[in-house]
């Protein structure tokens, strides 16, 4: 079964029917009166989302906006679990980028105004994630590389940050991506070692048995 779709009844079952009724009323101006009406569970509710094309297994901002709103941090470990599976899904460089973000997520606080400045993000932008998170630091950091990621597309990559970083005097968060960068790659290439090693001890046998 789909992940995303595993999160969903994950986080649906685990509502109460009165934070049921706060995540209609904050999702009254994405769906209708009349479809509004039939939604008795999370289910249902995240059912006419994704119908709507409001929510995705790779756009996740709007169910993380709901649970916030809920202040229901078990369920926001879920949604994080599962981004963090999605982020080992993910190729090497999307990887090394998730990675990036929760370095910068934990180091970077008050200052990621700035950063998201460097990064091109608009002030407007920058002042609608202040008003969707205003009392969640983290997540607002999180949220502003986010929009960057969705902006930049195929421009996204760890070392636009680290240049960001540095421009920023926010030298050793850089540091620390760097080296995290570094020991990421060295462990690709002890895996790949070890890989091409499993399969000549693999090869070897029926190379004894041919001669």
């Amino acid at each position: 079964m789909d992940p995303f779709l595993v999160l969903l009844h994950s986080v649906s079952t685990g509502l109460s029917s009165g934070e049921l009724t706060e995540l209609k009323f904050l999702c009254q101006g994405r769906i209708s009166k009349r479809k509004m009406e039939r939604v008795q569970s999370g289910v249902d509710l995240f059912s006419v989302l994704l119908e709507q094309n409001e929510l995705d297994g790779e756009r996740t901002e709007l169910l993380r906006e709901l649970l916030v709103s809920l202040r229901r941090q078990d369920l926001l470990r879920l949604l994080d679990d599962y981004e963090a599976g999605a982020a080992g899904r993910a190729a090497p460089e999307e990887q090394d980028l998730y990675a990036a973000f929760d370095i910068i997520c934990d180091h970077v606080g008050k200052d990621w105004r700035r950063l998201a400045r460097q990064l091109k993000v608009s002030d407007s932008k920058i002042d609608a994630i202040e008003v969707k998170y205003p009392r969640n630091l983290m997540e607002q950091v999180r949220e502003a590389l986010r929009v960057w990621k969705s902006t930049a597309r195929e421009g996204a990559a760890v070392p636009h940050l680290v240049e960001a970083l540095r421009a920023c005097r926010l030298n050793l968060v850089a540091d620390l991506i760097e080296e995290d960068q570094q020991a990421r790659g060295l462990q690709r290439e002890n895996e790949s070692g070890s890989s091409t090693v499993s399969l000549m001890s693999w090869d070897a046998p029926s190379t004894r048995a041919s001669s």
